[in-house]
């Protein structure tokens, strides 16, 4: 179902004019207004799912057989080096839109993009801790 006051949902059905790259019955695969490289696309279900908490184990996995069908054309047609693909979920890891959706960012040879992460150093202990924690 659709969210009337979701963007993304506009977007994916159709009500608000996109640049679209793939489309089915399911999702609508768009280039991002704001790309981090040339080709930044986004997979966007039709139907409304605040994050990968709420969208169901079939359309997650729908979704990412769609990204993996735009990540090849987009790295063949573009000739991409590589690619990315990210899915945030929350404000604090970087979700702006309340609309699960796939990020897919082809790569480029010196294209000065920071996509990842700075690798910590925990000790063992702390990393047993953690475990602890998940286990509880």
């Amino acid at each position: 179902m659709k969210n009337d006051n979701c963007i993304f949902c506009k977007i994916a059905n159709g009500e608000i004019p996109s640049r679209t790259v793939y489309e089915d019955d399911s999702f609508r695969v768009i280039l991002d207004n704001g790309p981090a490289t040339k080709g930044h696309a986004l997979v966007l279900p039709k139907d409304h799912y605040a994050d990968l908490f709420e969208i169901p184990e079939d359309v997650a996995a729908a979704a990412i057989v769609t990204a993996k069908k735009a990540a090849a054309l987009l790295k063949e047609k573009l000739h991409a080096d590589g690619l990315n693909i990210v899915q945030n979920n929350g404000e604090a890891a970087g979700q702006t839109v309340p609309h699960f959706h796939i990020h897919i960012i082809p790569r480029y040879v010196d294209d000065g993009q920071l996509i990842g992460w700075k690798p910590g150093s925990p000790s063992a202990e702390e990393l047993d801790g953690v475990l602890d924690e998940i286990r509880g």
